[in-house]
């Protein structure tokens, strides 16, 4: 006869309470099941996992950061040496953390691909993985990352990670942290644009926008330029490159979009498109102007989308042409509007600490640093970084500090 799961009473009615203490021990039992049958396998090359990485991919938490095609396209234009970390329950996928060797603080760093260039890292966890991480504890997850990169790393560094994200811990956030010093801003889109305004002072807002809508049809009239043909797409992130190249030139500061490599990223993000609709890798939106400056592009945007989350990768105007009307607000007005009703519900500034994210943004999200050292070499890398990140951190968040010191790097050139 085969015995039951569960205890039942002699009178044939179980026991609530007794059930739902068993029912948890099964689970508790099977989670342990899982986390001692974990395996972590290094991978050189994405294409052996590519049909696992894009089930796992489809989790709308699972950030656009981390997904095949945006890793493939930054691989492709670098050509780091790639150890793509494969975690499984025997033959069924638990995570991937798709990371690249590099040199960063004077050690071999495992980062996330192309962390350089990214808003939000979270990896790419599967559910079943999540229940298990804290059966699997801090300690055995750290033990399993160092022996999986022996050899091949001195420091893991994973940046960037919201410690929590729209409702969901992230499993990294076993890993020793460091805060990193940059914070992330978000608006929730709501039923509505007028809606979404109540959140951030929608009077000023309205207010704000008749006012740049006056002085652009004043100058003849505008066009809101979303999305477009292949070429056009191309052109307008070339014109970005051009716009942005010369803000850093004024300021003194170095272009971190000048690397060919980059733009050639860049370039290829543009061609990422799901035929759902729900993903893009990166998609141009621009203010050109009619009248006497027609075609001129006083604005320009790049969002990418993952599910219903936008986030806005970067933006410049010509501030040469028409800057009083404020043509970089006035564009996100546009794009924030032109979201609604398409199934986003959260519009996404990125990191960086700016007037205009604050002014739109009433959510504002903490980002950190996985910091694990592989190697002596790498502890010396952990403390490095921890030093110059606390160090930022402590710079940003004082206003008397921070500005001057931005006035000195603009002077050296740093």
């Amino acid at each position: 006869m085969q015995a039951h799961k569960f205890p039942v009473p002699i009178d044939g009615h179980e026991d609530p309470a007794e059930s739902a203490i068993t029912a948890s021990e099964l689970r508790a039992v099977n989670a342990q099941l899982a986390a001692d049958e974990l395996e972590i396998t290094v991978l050189d090359s994405l294409t052996p996992v590519e049909l696992a990485w894009r089930e796992i991919e489809g989790d709308n938490l699972n950030s656009l950061h981390q997904s095949y095609d945006w890793c493939m396209s930054w691989t492709r234009a670098y050509g780091y040496p790639l150890s793509i970390l494969w975690g499984r329950f025997g033959e069924k996928t638990a995570f991937i953390l798709p990371v690249e060797i590099n040199r960063f603080h004077g050690c071999r760093t495992a980062r996330f691909i192309g962390a350089d260039h990214s808003n939000i890292n979270t990896g790419l966890f599967t559910p079943r993985f999540i229940e298990v991480i804290n059966v699997l504890g801090p300690q055995k997850l750290a033990e399993m990352l160092r022996s999986a990169l022996s050899g091949r790393a001195d420091l893991l560094l994973l940046q960037n990670i919201p410690l929590e994200w729209r409702g969901r811990r992230n499993p990294l956030a076993l890993l020793p942290m460091v805060q990193n010093q940059n914070h992330a801003y978000q608006l929730p889109l709501l039923e509505n644009m007028e809606s979404t305004l109540q959140q951030v002072n929608a009077k000023h807002r309205r207010k704000k926008f008749r006012m740049q809508l006056r002085r652009l049809e004043a100058l003849g009239g505008f066009d809101y330029v979303s999305g477009g043909t292949s070429d056009e797409q191309h052109w307008l992130l070339d014109r970005f490159f051009e716009l942005k190249g010369e803000r850093f030139k004024a300021l003194g500061l170095p272009d971190v979009f000048e690397d060919p490599k980059t733009r050639a990223f860049l370039h290829a993000a543009l061609d990422i498109r799901h035929p759902d609709g729900q993903t893009s890798g990166l998609e141009m939106h621009a203010i050109r102007l009619k009248g006497d400056y027609d075609g001129h592009v006083a604005a320009v945007a790049g969002i990418s989308r993952k599910g219903d989350h936008i986030i806005c990768q970067f933006s410049a105007i010509d501030e040469s042409l028409a800057a009083e009307t404020s043509p970089g607000e006035f564009l996100f007005w546009q794009m924030i509007e032109g979201r609604h009703g398409k199934g986003v519900a959260l519009f996404d500034f990125g990191l960086g600490d700016q007037r205009y994210k604050r002014s739109w943004a009433p959510v504002e999200t903490e980002h950190y640093d996985a910091v694990l050292p592989l190697s002596l070499r790498g502890t010396v890398g952990g403390l490095v970084h921890r030093a110059i990140t606390r160090g930022k951190a402590f710079i940003k968040s004082r206003p008397r500090i921070y500005h001057p010191a931005q006035r000195i790097r603009r002077v050296i050139g740093i």
